[in-house]
């Protein structure tokens, strides 16, 4: 009888602390546009180091990403973001969507990656730049000479052999054209991309999709990002990785934390995180360029002349005028774009 009813007690208190525990276990629904097979490796580094917080990922596209932060405004759904682009988190800042809040050792990072408020709203992890992967014997086969600049993809001999991002989907396409606008005008950037659209065979939802097309020989051309293209050169592909003359765009992927969320503590837990030396190691593994300086690992393939060519980007124009440039894009040339999903 004592040992049943002792057993009983063992058994009970078990519960209750196993009832603490998943109490205290916390969980936060982060959204993301991170590459969908990097979740787990990022979730895995952190839980490494807090393994009581659990993640509960919502990935997309940025475009389809930033347009339901937006919808869910007054309702906000998310946690935190972890990977979206700095030009969508100044969006959203604007709109009064994100914490402000200092991440623990963000001193450490290089202030180009860390919003300019005190304390900031958002902090960077990440760059990744535009470049042209141009397949040398898909290229050879159709009697094709490879692109030095953005406007020799207008020419008459690229008809139908080239394929870039959408960029209502994708953040790599959105800087491309964000880009164009700064580098070119507006009247003459729109001019070029009218004259671009007469080539694309299709755009796409993804902006690694390019790249990974042309590594496989199924189109010469993909406007895409140049760490994409430095590992598909790596695993074989025949592939050129070519920087435009007239300069590139890039965009930072970025963590905040989402004004109003019940989980504040944790969130700022994973936004402390996020910042530090082990974190941006993770980031190198995808990304040549990363916040925190000294980190970044030379990348085999990456062009050697891409970050003297990269843009002096406004990201207030990227942000400000987004949603005018997204719908002037949408309105002229989504005919050719794949169906999603």
């Amino acid at each position: 009888m004592f040992k049943k009813l002792a057993g009983g007690l063992l058994a009970g208190v078990a519960i209750g602390v196993m009832s603490i525990s998943a109490a205290m276990a916390g969980e936060l629904t982060v959204y993301t546009a991170i590459e969908a097979e990097d979740l787990k490796k990022y979730a895995d580094a952190f839980n490494a180091d807090h393994p009581d917080i659990k993640i509960n990922w919502v990935r997309d596209s940025t475009g389809v990403v930033t347009a339901k932060l937006l919808a869910e405004k007054n309702n906000p759904q998310a946690d935190v973001v972890w990977g979206l682009a700095a030009t969508s988190l100044l969006l959203l800042k604007s709109e009064g969507m994100l914490e402000a809040y200092a991440p623990k050792g963000v001193e450490s990072l290089d202030p180009k990656f860390v919003d300019k408020s005190t304390p900031p709203t958002w902090t960077g992890m990440d760059a990744w730049v535009a470049s042209v992967c141009f397949n040398t014997v898909e290229g050879g086969k159709l009697g094709l000479t490879a692109p030095t600049s953005w406007k020799d993809l207008t020419k008459a001999e690229y008809k139908g052999h080239v394929i870039m991002p959408n960029p209502n989907s994708s953040g790599t396409g959105f800087l491309d054209v964000s880009s164009w606008l700064q580098m070119f005008g507006e009247k003459d950037g729109w001019a070029f991309m009218d004259g671009l659209h007469a080539n694309i065979a299709a755009y796409t939802h993804s902006g690694s999709k390019p790249c990974k097309m042309a590594a496989a020989g199924e189109i010469p051309i993909g406007v895409s990002f140049a760490f994409r293209g430095a590992k598909s050169k790596a695993a074989g592909a025949p592939i050129e990785i070519i920087v435009p003359e007239e300069g590139v765009g890039w965009d930072m992927e970025a963590t905040a934390i989402v004004a109003g969320t019940d989980n504040l503590d944790d969130a700022k837990t994973l936004a402390d995180w996020t910042v530090t030396k082990k974190a941006n190691e993770m980031y190198n593994s995808g990304y040549a360029v990363v916040a925190y300086p000294g980190v970044a690992k030379p990348v085999e393939h990456f062009p050697a002349n891409l970050l003297e060519k990269m843009i002096d980007n406004d990201f207030e124009f990227a942000a400000n005028n987004r949603k005018a440039i997204l719908d002037e894009w949408q309105k002229r040339y989504d005919s050719k774009s794949e169906p999603k999903g």
